[in-house]
């Protein structure tokens, strides 16, 4: 009893077998080789079961190599055509997996469009077609050297390998993962970019510039960055119930990136803003300038910062090159960055002797980063500069506000107005504001070539015969189209409906082809 229960998986089978019990890829098999069944071959049988299950355990157990006789062999046919897996089938899983959390909400659009990127760039063209498990440390540091990356992108790279080597190793979970070896580059402080503020006369001047060359829309876009310190991720998801216009508060709990709307910030930290007399005065302004562009049916979603069209903000990269043009052209000051308005908003308050951790909690920095990063604009701000930016914070310059009032005076939104049927004729776009450059020459050289056309005169064949007391061409004088009883080739049927019928049965409208307009004779 003791012997079999010591043996168990391997046991006798009739006078000349012995049977294995095992299970495989989820199913349990009892296939049987030619043997007697004595003590030795019970033995040797139960050392050999071992072997197979440590194999299976490994990945590289072939049921036809052990078995080449067994009977069932068509319930195992995924075990006949099992090879070593290739880096493309353990790449593909992987991002099949981060897709799968990404449906989950575990991750964001923006991470799984990272390792994508980065496997099908960079390391599937050199390992892609390889055997997985054959993959060594050296292999991965030698395609990681033969790129010139900064730190930052070799370190990314590096995490997208890891991460997927860690996944394709949880199968085997005996063997050593190579990718772990691999280490990221220390980013000291040498290796960031220095913070570079601006200084707050410099940041009105750039304000007021964008203002007057891109407009309202534009402007407040590029003002409310500077006195909330919003990252562009943020400040294009913010929409209008996100927005205390009465406590002058603002949630901050979304983000929009690569056109892509996330429930969470780049920390995954909700925050609420409280605003600056600047800000909240400028959050009016903006709802005043929806609400007319709403009127005029422009705007159809609940975002508070919009184009100047009323269409939502997409890509990050929206007014970038708009900022680069005021700021090198316009002002010809020393050019920095948009997200350098996040700075100059951080290192403001600071400069004022805002408290350390309030100033990092609306932000959304660690007090760590706060310290790290804009520790220099702690102290040694001058008092004309802590008053200046004191003033700026309690309201808009006196210029910016008339500069703002001229512009929406002289500001005209036509109203919408759609066609009535679709017999009225209009090509213009519903709902658009104004018509291209173009489209505006056409309809109006249209408008001169009518009044100058020549027509036929239909008495000079009258009676069968040319009039010798009348030329035979004549210039029509200055009337309506309806009134001179001619549709031009250019109009819609639209329009030959809407004369009278009685009128049509006395002068019957024709059409005068393009090729007969005299093109020669033009009158004032």
């Amino acid at each position: 009893m003791g012997k079999r229960a010591e043996r168990s998986g391997v046991s006798p089978l009739g006078k000349d077998r012995i049977q294995f019990d095992f299970e495989y890829e989820g199913r349990r098999y009892r296939p049987t080789i030619e043997r007697a069944p004595s003590e030795g071959n019970l033995n040797r049988a139960l050392k050999q079961l071992e072997g197979i299950k440590e194999r299976i355990a490994r990945g590289t157990f072939s049921f036809t190599e052990e078995f080449p006789k067994y009977r069932f062999m068509k319930d195992v046919a995924k075990a006949i055509t099992r090879g070593p897996r290739l880096c493309d089938q353990v790449f593909d899983n992987f991002i099949q997996h981060c897709e799968s959390r990404l449906a989950k909400k575990d991750l964001a659009f923006v991470t799984v469009y990272g390792y994508r990127n980065s496997l099908d760039t960079v390391w599937r063209p050199r390992i892609g077609k390889k055997d997985f498990e054959s993959i060594r440390y050296s292999d991965l540091s030698k395609i990681a050297d033969d790129f010139v990356w900064a730190k930052k992108t070799y370190n990314n790279a590096i995490s997208v390998i890891r991460c997927a080597f860690e996944y394709g190793y949880r199968d085997l979970p005996e063997k050593s993962n190579p990718a772990e070896r691999l280490k990221a580059m220390r980013i000291t402080n040498k290796d960031r970019e220095p913070v570079d503020p601006f200084p707050i006369a410099e940041a009105e001047i750039l304000i007021a510039a964008i203002h007057r060359d891109w407009g309202e829309a534009q402007g407040n876009f590029d003002e409310f960055r500077f006195f909330t310190g919003l990252r562009p991720s943020e400040e294009i998801a913010l929409e209008v119930g996100d927005c205390d216009l009465l406590t002058g508060k603002v949630k901050i709990n979304k983000a929009r990136v690569m056109g892509r709307d996330k429930d969470r910030t780049k920390t995954s930290v909700d925050r609420t803003l409280e605003l600056c007399p600047r800000a909240l005065q400028l959050l009016k302004r903006q709802m005043a300038l929806r609400e007319r562009l709403n009127v005029a049916g422009l705007i159809h979603h609940e975002k508070m910062f919009f184009k100047e069209n009323g269409e939502e903000i997409v890509n990050l990269q929206f007014g970038y090159e708009r900022w680069k043009s005021t700021l090198t052209k316009t002002v010809k000051g020393k050019y920095r960055e948009p997200y350098c308005a996040r700075h100059s908003w951080v290192s403001w308050i600071l400069m004022i002797g805002k408290n350390l951790l309030w100033a990092s909690k609306q932000n959304g920095h660690s007090v760590q980063v706060m310290l790290a990063v804009y520790a220099a604009w702690m102290e040694g701000a001058g008092e004309a500069e802590i008053a200046a930016i004191k003033a700026a914070m309690e309201g808009a310059p006196a210029s910016l506000v008339a500069q703002l009032d001229r512009t929406r005076v002289g500001a005209v939104v036509l109203p919408f107005t759609p066609p009535k049927s679709p017999g009225a004729g209009s090509r213009l776009a519903v709902g658009a504001v104004y018509d291209s450059r173009a489209r505006r020459k056409r309809l109006n050289d249209r408008r001169i070539l009518a009044r100058t056309v020549r027509a036929f005169d239909p008495y000079a064949l009258s009676r069968g015969a040319p009039s010798t007391t009348r030329p035979p061409l004549r210039i029509e004088p200055k009337r309506p189209l309806a009134e001179r009883g001619m549709i031009p080739a250019w109009s819609s049927p639209g329009k030959a409906r809407e004369l009278s019928t009685p009128f049509r049965r006395r002068r019957p409208s024709w059409r005068v082809p393009y090729r007969h307009y005299r093109h020669d004779l033009v009158h004032a």
